[in-house]
């Protein structure tokens, strides 16, 4: 069975034999054997870890965060020689709905937005991690 027309002819035909359901389980078997596998790999190709940044005051340099992390977003040094920087971890965004019913003389619509998402990391004037948070803007 190469296409989609010669599927749907097999499926026609076993349904008007009277074989239909019995037919198509037979078929999802294949599918049903491979259906954990895919998942497995779905769901541990998509975990991300989750970093701990309380673990890491006192011992993670502003050189690390730039290597790990990137150019930060926004950077500050301040009066004692602290360096404030922010990341941008997560872009906010929006969508609209629409209300709208036959016969009714005027619709709705809704917008819905997100912030954008940041990581702030304080680092003292030794450059180690003194402060760590997240964020919305």
């Amino acid at each position: 069975m190469g296409s989609r027309s010669e599927f749907r002819r097999a499926v026609v035909s076993a349904i008007e034999k009277g074989r239909g359901i019995r037919y198509m389980f037979v078929r999802m078997s294949k599918f049903r054997s491979w259906f954990p596998i895919v998942f497995a790999v779905f769901f541990v190709g998509c975990a991300t870890t989750k970093i701990d940044w309380n673990s890491r005051i006192g011992s993670y340099t502003f050189d690390e965060a730039v290597s790990e992390l990137g150019v930060p977003e926004r950077q500050a040094t301040l009066s004692d020689g602290s360096v404030v920087a922010e990341w941008l971890t997560g872009r906010g965004g929006a969508y609209g709905h629409t209300h709208y019913s036959p016969g009714w003389r005027f619709q709705t619509y809704d917008i819905y937005e997100m912030p954008d998402q940041y990581l702030r990391l304080v680092f003292g004037p030794d450059k180690t991690l003194a402060r760590a948070g997240n964020f919305s803007r």
